[in-house]
């Protein structure tokens, strides 16, 4: 990436294009920015000389007028509850009111839900889906008017490899990203025409907050008959999270894509035995790839 220049009304570093000639700042929307993969992220991304906007339910309305940025938070970071279609709106139209426009937007927000199908109910689910999936897709809606006014855009949704392979006692947040893999297919070749790169970044096992902020289904604490191979299965998850790379990883490929020209639709990223197999996946018989994922996750 071209080294960045000062500008002269704030002194943060701008963009140099090729040629060498100060260009306008561009502007980066991320969605769960308070943790983990979002706030790597936007923390790597303002560094480099983007103005660099995040989000979280938590976030106080007044930071944009609020207090100068600190080199412990060099952006700013706005309220927005991706369940809900009003706060989404209201938090673009933040950013679009604050800096003019929107040149990038990575959809990160989301949380796991464990359980087996059995114990997790309807209504688990449902939030589930609220969150990983509808709330990306409200975040589309809201900004896709505002990328399409100019050429060489970019719309970053974080998947996981586990919208590749369905993980046991994982299926609600499986499914949920197997869903993004659609709509990240069907919204790259929607968008073509007007130069919109959209990309999808599959993450394996990561060491951030994803582990903590976990949730259970509420009737896997009482119910035996999944008890032993549930609490086996979590332990491998648990590990492989907590011993896997730093998130700033994701960060440094986030650079890499959104100043690509023409960034592919996937790209995984992890330890390289989980990126391996979605490759398995599609060439072992189908018994032998169940066979390595009981193994692997110690249910047999």
């Amino acid at each position: 990436m071209p080294t960045p220049v000062a500008n002269e009304k704030n002194g943060a570093p701008d963009a140099v294009d090729i040629r060498g000639r100060a260009a306008r700042q561009r502007v980066v929307l991320i969605t769960g920015a308070s943790s983990g993969f979002g706030q790597a992220c936007a923390r790597h991304l303002a560094s480099r000389g983007y103005r660099v906007f995040g989000t979280s339910r938590r976030a106080d309305k007044n930071s944009v007028a609020g207090p100068s940025l600190s080199p412990a938070t060099p952006y700013h970071m706005i309220p927005m509850d991706v369940r809900d279609t009003a706060s989404v709106q209201a938090g673009v139209d933040m950013v679009i009111h604050t800096a003019g426009c929107i040149d990038v937007v990575v959809c990160n927000a989301g949380y796991g839900l464990a359980g087996s199908v059995e114990d997790s109910s309807v209504a688990e689910v449902r939030q589930q889906f609220e969150t990983n999936f509808l709330g990306t897709w409200r975040v589309c809606r809201a900004v896709l008017p505002h990328l399409r006014r100019q050429k060489g855009r970019y719309l970053v949704i974080v998947g996981s490899l586990a919208g590749r392979i369905g993980i046991p006692f994982q299926a609600a947040y499986s499914a949920s990203k197997f869903a993004l893999e659609a709509l990240a297919e069907s919204l790259r070749l929607e968008v073509k025409p007007w130069g919109l790169h959209v990309v999808l970044i599959e993450p394996g096992d990561f060491r951030t907050g994803f582990t903590r902020h976990r949730q259970k289904a509420a009737a896997a604490r009482d119910n035996p008959t999944y008890a032993d191979a549930f609490t086996r299965a979590l332990s491998v998850m648990e590990a492989d999270e907590q011993n896997g790379p730093a998130p700033e990883h994701i960060a440094a490929l986030m650079e890499d894509i959104i100043t690509h020209p023409a960034p592919r639709l996937r790209y995984t990223a992890g330890p390289i035995p989980q990126r391996v197999g979605v490759l398995l996946k599609g060439i072992l018989p189908g018994r032998v790839f169940e066979w390595l994922m009981l193994k692997t996750y110690k249910m047999l």
